[in-house]
C-alpha cells in the first residue's frame, strides 16, 4: 500500500487516535457501570512523524560525553602479515580521560585515504562551521535559475552526507559510540597492494570486524558505515556476516558492479571510471610526513606503491585500446569472464546478507541499477531491512532530506538505525518505511514493496506515427497501445549531443548537473534521437519497477550501440530523463535464469550475461531483436504530462562499446523498424494504462 508523503505517511496506522480515544472512552464506561475488572487501553500506533522529529532531537541535541579522542594511525595486522592503519575515535570529556568502559563500535574501511577523512573532520570541528555550512545550504534558493542543479548539490550539506558519508559523525560518537576508520590494503597509509573488493580484501574486512570486537574499549557489537565504496564492503562483510556484526548502513552502495558502472549494457564507463581509478591511484600515494619526519617511515608501504602505481588503469586502457575480440589480452579476458576473481569480486550476493542493513541510493547515482535490487534480495524482515531512494546523483546522498515532508537526515537515521541494534532501543525506527522513496514528479511516499503493489507491466507500442511534440529531432514518433498499422524503418546515426545530457550528469557523479539545460531537459540531447511520445495523461500515473525496452533494429555494420531512455515530458515542453539503459548488440544475449518477465510473458528485466562467451554475431542487413534493461524507477506522470521514450545510437562520454565492438559499429547508422509483425515496444510497469494513440 502507497501512502502519498513522509509527512502524511509517518503516522498512526489504521484509525486515527481520537476516533481511538473515542471508543476506548465508550468500552470505558460499560465496563465501569457492569463492574468488570480494571480497563487498560490498547496502545496507541506510532506517530513516525514524531519519532522522526525526537530522532533529530535526540541526535543534534546535548550528548553524553563533550569530547572525541583520536588515537591516530594504529596498526592492524592482517593474517598474511600485511598491516592497516586506523584512526580510532572514542568519546571523551573535555579536559578528562577517554572512555574506559567498553562501548558498541562502528568501522569505516575506505579506499579513499583516512587522511581526507580527518581533514573534513577537522574542518567540521571548527566551531559553528558545521552549522553554518547547513544553514547555508537550507537558505540557498536557485529555484528558476539555469544552475538550480546546483541548489540540488548543495543540499547534500544539509542531507548529512558529509558526516555518514565524507567525515565523522562526532555527534553519534560523543553519545557514547567508538568509530574505527581504516585505509583498504593499498590504499592510504596501509601496506600491500589493492585488492579491489577481491577475495583478500573481503577477509581483511572480517579481520577488522574481529579486531575492533576484541578490543578493551569495545564490547564486542559492531556496525559498519560509508558510502559508495566503503557502503560496497559493507554489504560484501554482511554475507553471512561474522558473529560480532549487528548491523550496517550503507550510502550509496553497488552490488553488481559490472552492470552498475564498470560494463553497463556492454558498454565501458569512460567518465566515471578513469575519473575514480585516477582519484584513488593519486590519493594512495600520498605519503605519511609525519612519519618521514620522525624516523619512522614505512619502506614497506613504499616498495609496494611503487610496484602497483596504477592499479586497474591497466585493464581499462585494455578496453578501450584492444583491436580484435580475437586477441584478448589475459587480464581483460579474465575481467569478461563470469566465473573470475574479478568479477567475482565486483559481484555482490545480497541473497546473503543476514544482519539488519539500512540503505540509501540515488534514482540517478551511478549505482542506481542495484538498489531496489539488493534490497529486494535481502532475505530480511521488513524490521531489519530499509530502504530510502532520494532524487539524487552520486555526489549528493541525502539531499532533500531532514525538511518537512521528507525521511530525517542520513545521520540521523544512522543513529536511530544503531541505536537500535547495537544498544537494543526501542526508538520506533522499526515500523520506518521500510521503503521511502522519491517519486520522480511528486513527493516523497512510503512503499510496503517495490515495485508499487498494483502495478501492471503492460505494452506500450512504439508507432512511427508524429505525435508533434518533439520538432527538433532526428524522428518524431508516438506510442500507441495497439500495433503500428504499418511498417517504417527509422534511421539514427551515432552523434554528441549526449555530452549534453542527464546521462552524463550520471556518468560524472552529478558533477555536470549543475547545468539544467542538459541535466533536467533533453531536448538539446534528443536532437540526434528517435523520440515516441504519448498524448497528454488525464490522470496521475504511476511508473513503478524495472523497465525493458524491446527494440527490433537492422545494422549495416557487424555491430551496434543503443540507448534508450524514459521520459516525463510536461507542458510546457521539458523532457526530464527518469530512468535510462544501453546495449550492445553483440551482447544482447540473455541469462534466462537471472532474467524476470511480467505475467504477458514479455521481460521486464533482461539480464545480459555481458562475458566473452557469449557474445552473439551481427549480420548486416539482417533483423536483430534487443531487449534493452532499463534501470527500475518510481515516478508520476502529472496529469497534463506525456511519456517519452528517446532511442540514441550511442551514449558518449558517459559510455562507449568496448574497442574491438567499437570498431565493428564503424560508427555508421543503425535502423529500428516499425512492423506491425515484429513491433518494438516498451513493456512499462503502471498502475493505470497509459494514455495513447490508438
Amino acid at each position: 500500500m502507497e501512502r502519498a508523503g513522509v509527512a502524511r505517511t509517518l503516522q498512526p496506522r489504521g484509525l486515527s487516535g481520537s476516533v481511538i480515544r473515542s471508543v476506548v472512552g465508550a468500552v470505558a464506561v460499560v465496563l465501569a457501570v457492569v463492574a468488570i475488572g480494571a480497563f487498560h487501553p490498547a496502545p496507541e500506533q506510532p506517530d513516525l512523524a514524531a519519532l522522526a522529529d525526537r530522532w533529530t532531537e535526540l541526535h543534534d541535541g546535548p550528548q553524553p560525553y563533550s569530547d572525541v579522542n583520536i588515537q591516530w594511525d594504529v596498526p592492524i595486522e592482517m593474517s598474511d602479515g600485511i598491516v592497516l592503519k586506523a584512526n580510532v575515535y572514542r568519546p571523551a570529556q573535555t579536559g578528562g580521560p577517554v572512555e574506559t568502559k567498553p562501548l558498541p563500535t562502528i568501522v569505516n574501511l575506505t579506499p579513499y585515504t583516512k587522511l581526507m577523512t580527518n581533514l573534513i573532520d577537522s574542518a567540521l570541528a571548527v566551531p559553528g562551521l558545521q552549522q553554518l555550512t547547513m544553514d547555508f545550504a537550507g537558505r540557498l534558493n536557485l529555484s528558476g535559475t539555469p544552475i538550480s542543479g546546483f541548489e540540488d548539490l548543495v543540499h547534500a550539506l544539509d542531507g548529512g552526507t558529509v558526516q555518514t558519508v565524507l567525515g565523522i559523525d562526532r555527534k553519534l560518537i560523543r553519545s557514547g559510540y567508538n568509530l574505527v576508520v581504516v585505509d583498504v590494503r593499498g590504499t592510504g597509509y596501509s601496506q600491500g597492494s589493492w585488492d579491489t573488493l577481491g577475495t583478500r580484501e573481503q577477509l581483511d574486512t572480517r579481520e577488522v570486524i574481529q579486531w575492533a570486537a576484541a578490543q578493551p574499549w569495545s564490547n564486542g557489537d559492531i556496525a559498519m558505515s560509508g558510502g559508495s565504496y566503503a557502503g560496497i564492503n559493507q554489504l560484501r562483510a554482511a554475507e553471512d556476516a561474522p558473529e560480532p556484526l549487528k548491523a550496517i548502513f550503507p550510502v550509496e552502495p553497488g552490488s553488481d558492479l559490472m552492470r552498475d558502472v564498470v560494463a553497463p549494457g556492454g558498454g565501458i564507463g569512460t567518465m566515471f571510471l578513469p575519473m575514480w581509478l585516477s582519484n584513488v591511484n593519486q590519493l594512495k600515494l600520498i605519503p605519511d610526513v609525519a612519519s618521514m619526519l620522525n624516523g619512522t617511515f614505512d619502506w614497506a608501504w613504499f616498495r609496494e606503491r611503487v610496484s602497483d602505481p596504477n592499479t586497474n588503469f591497466d585493464l581499462l586502457a585494455q578496453a578501450l585500446t584492444t583491436p580484435s575480440l580475437d586477441d584478448v589480452p589475459p587480464a581483460l579476458a579474465a575481467a569478461l569472464d563470469a566465473e573470475s576473481p574479478f568479477r567475482q569480486g565486483i559481484l555482490g550476493r545480497p541473497e546473503r546478507v543476514n544482519v539488519p542493513a539500512f540503505v540509501y541510493g540515488g534514482w540517478h547515482d551511478i549505482f542506481a541499477n542495484s538498489a531496489t535490487k539488493l534490497y529486494n534480495a535481502m532475505p530480511l524482515p521488513d524490521d531489519k531491512k530499509k530502504l530510502v531512494v532520494g532524487d539524487t546523483y552520486h555526489a549528493n546522498p541525502g539531499a532533500g532530506t531532514g525538511v518537512p515532508g521528507a525521511p530525517p537526515r542520513l545521520d540521523v537515521l544512522q543513529r536511530a538505525w544503531f541505536d537500535r541494534w547495537l544498544k537494543d532501543v526501542d526508538n520506533g525506527i522499526d515500523d520506518f518505511g521500510p521503503i521511502v522513496v522519491w517519486e520522480q514528479g511528486g513527493d516523497w511516499v512510503t512503499l510496503e514493496r517495490f515495485p508499487k503493489p498494483g502495478v501492471v507491466h503492460r505494452r506500450v507500442y512504439l508507432s512511427a506515427a508524429p505525435s508533434g511534440t518533439a520538432d527538433d529531432v532526428a524522428y518524431d514518433g508516438s506510442l500507441s497501445r495497439t500495433r503500428p498499422a504499418d511498417a517504417e524503418t527509422l534511421t539514427i546515426a551515432p552523434g554528441l549531443t549526449t555530452i549534453c545530457s542527464r546521462d552524463t550528469a550520471q556518468g560524472s557523479a552529478g558533477l555536470s548537473a549543475v547545468l539544467d539545460m542538459c541535466a533536467k531537459d533533453s531536448r538539446i540531447a534528443e536532437r540526434n534521437a528517435l523520440t515516441f511520445t504519448s498524448p497528454p495523461v488525464a490522470e496521475p500515473t504511476v511508473i513503478s519497477g524495472p523497465i525493458n525496452v524491446h527494440l527490433n533494429t537492422v545494422h549495416d555494420a557487424v555491430d551496434g550501440y543503443w540507448n534508450v531512455t524514459i521520459n516525463d515530458v510536461a507542458p510546457d515542453g521539458t523532457s526530464l530523463v527518469l530512468t535510462a539503459g544501453q546495449l550492445t548488440t553483440s551482447m544482447r544475449a540473455v541469462d534466462e535464469a537471472k532474467s524476470e518477465r511480467s505475467p504477458s510473458g514479455d521481460y521486464s528485466a533482461p539480464h545480459n550475461p555481458i562475458t566473452l562467451d557469449s557474445v552473439l554475431p551481427v549480420t548486416p542487413g539482417e533483423p536483430i531483436a534487443l531487449d534493452i534493461a532499463v534501470i527500475p524507477t518510481q515516478a508520476v506522470l502529472k496529469p497534463g504530462h506525456r511519456l517519452r521514450v528517446d532511442v540514441f545510437a550511442g551514449n558518449p562520454p558517459k559510455a562507449v562499446a568496448f574497442r574491438p565492438m567499437l570498431n565493428n559499429t564503424e560508427l555508421k547508422a543503425q535502423f529500428l523498424a516499425i512492423d506491425p509483425d515484429e513491433p518494438s515496444y516498451v513493456n512499462l510497469p503502471t498502475d493505470r494504462p497509459l494514455r495513447t494513440n490508438p
